[in-house]
């Protein structure tokens, strides 16, 4: 695409989420935190397009507004920092490194500073170009070159997630179990009174009677989804899964509070999240 008016913004950010999201879910090493960040950079580029416009590389324009996300959420999560000057440019092996495995989960880029995470996602991952992507990081091909070649060397296997706290598996272990007996007013019992749905892209609810109509539309359909508790990218959840096919996966995370859900995140309709996300069976 080489330019972009305001009477495809819309279409065309819906287009891009599935690539936004493969970035920032490694720029963050987590699959859910990386869907926050491209909602965050989704309403900065909606925000900012009139003053930006005439755009011409959009593409560039999305991922540079993703990537001072990313930043941003790091430096707020883990007090990380965006760099990209501190570089050896003349780094004269920066070409010698095997490319990534675009296979690797989010979780297997934590180990890389994020400057490196950028130029491996942008280059291994997503397919863009030494130029393209030092237009995107807003730095040079021979400092794209570098943290390239540092980045691919320094990649390793994703750490195992550590043990899960036993009440924690029980809740989990109780839901799935109510889940999958199709009880879903006795999950609605466990619906605190202010608690909170997130279905991303579009849907909000707020408060149990809301929320308990969430239950409603599962016992409606025909797929009858079954709940697994499983660790997703090192966190605890749950992976809704089709028995019919086993391709057809979603996420789901639950916050509690004195036994009570306060918070249920379902990423029934954004499943470009499962596209490497690392699940480990509790």
């Amino acid at each position: 695409m080489s330019d972009l008016d305001g009477s495809n913004l819309e279409h065309w950010l819906a287009d891009m989420r599935p690539r936004l999201h493969a970035f920032c879910g490694r720029m963050m090493g987590s699959a859910i935190d990386g869907e926050d960040v491209v909602q965050e950079a989704l309403a900065r580029a909606v925000s900012g397009y009139a003053d930006a416009a005439p755009i011409l590389r959009p593409e560039a324009w999305l991922f540079r507004i993703a990537r001072n996300a990313a930043v941003d959420a790091l430096r707020r999560k883990r007090g990380e920092t965006l760099d990209l000057t501190d570089h050896d440019a003349a780094d004269q092996n920066a070409d010698s490194a095997a490319r990534a495995e675009v296979t690797l989960g989010f979780t297997a880029f934590l180990p890389l500073p994020p400057p490196q995470r950028a130029s491996v996602v942008l280059v291994d991952v997503l397919g863009y170009s030494l130029a393209e992507t030092a237009s995107i990081l807003e730095t040079s091909v021979a400092a794209v070159k570098a943290t390239l070649h540092r980045g691919r060397n320094r990649l390793a296997a994703p750490t195992e997630p550590a043990p899960v706290d036993e009440q924690e598996r029980l809740r989990l272990r109780a839901y799935a179990d109510l889940f999958n007996a199709r009880e879903f007013d006795a999950l609605r019992d466990l619906l605190a009174a202010d608690v909170q749905l997130v279905m991303p892209p579009h849907v909000r609810r707020d408060g149990k009677q809301d929320v308990g109509f969430y239950y409603t539309r599962y016992s409606e359909v025909p797929i009858l989804w079954r709940m697994e508790p499983v660790f997703l990218d090192g966190r605890p959840g749950l992976l809704g899964t089709d028995p019919d096919d086993a391709d057809s996966r979603f996420a789901v995370l639950l916050d509690w509070s004195d036994g009570r859900i306060v918070g249920i995140r379902d990423f029934h309709f954004a499943r470009y999240i499962m596209d490497g996300i690392d699940i480990v069976r509790i």
